[in-house]
């Protein structure tokens, strides 16, 4: 069952991108523009997440968090209030993580999923057409017959199948995957994608952005 996330931000445009984003990620959203309705949406709502935005009519995104944080339910703030007082306000008040806007999809989705796995609401198994990726042993099967995939392929498949249809570029696969200080430069990417796509036959869903860098596609 796909993971059901509560988006809380007054901007249509930028609520509407989130959830283009998430929903692209196989997440279910709803969106909420008021700080007093979401309050009602999120008592009488299921939801495994909320991105939470603080300056919003109504009443402000630490006042809802407040009132909703006795839910246990992960909260991650969205904000243009990028100041040290701000953000530890919203940690202490109980939320799992704070984001800065303007931010990356790649950015957002990796945080969600961080929490949602410390809250134990990720899923251990990730599918893509006759793929499956077992997380916690570092399988890869196909057709139910076991691929070998090196530790960084594991790492960079991981990252192509949760963000499916977006377009990321060598830079972030590099930081993601690799750390800081490696200087293989993004020659080491391509390798890799080309290693992932022969094993897993994946050449037509593995595309490549025209200098930018790589795509799956469902």
């Amino acid at each position: 069952m796909n993971k059901k996330i509560l988006i809380v931000e007054d901007d249509k445009s930028i609520s509407n991108l989130i959830k283009l984003q998430l929903n692209i990620a196989s997440y279910e959203t709803e969106q909420v523009y008021d700080g007093l309705q979401s309050v009602k949406i999120i008592e009488n709502g299921n939801f495994d997440l909320i991105l939470l935005d603080i300056m919003l009519p109504g009443i402000d995104g630490f006042a809802i968090m407040e009132k909703i944080r006795c839910l246990n339910i992960p909260v991650i703030f969205l904000t243009a209030k990028d100041s040290v007082v701000d953000k530890v306000s919203g940690l202490k008040l109980g939320a799992e993580d704070y984001i800065v806007k303007p931010f990356e999809a790649i950015e957002l989705l990796a945080r969600i999923e961080t929490v949602l796995r410390r809250y134990g609401k990720t899923e251990d198994v990730l599918s893509f057409k006759n793929i499956k990726i077992y997380i916690k042993e570092r399988i890869v099967k196909k057709d139910d017959i076991i691929v070998d995939l090196t530790y960084k392929e594991f790492d960079l498949l991981c990252l192509l199948v949760r963000n499916k249809n977006v377009a990321l570029t060598r830079e972030m696969l590099l930081e993601k995957i690799w750390d800081y200080g490696f200087m293989g430069g993004t020659r080491t990417v391509d390798m890799h994608i080309g290693s992932i796509r022969k094993k897993l036959n994946l050449n037509d869903n593995i595309k490549t952005v025209y200098k930018i860098g790589y795509r799956l596609e469902i």
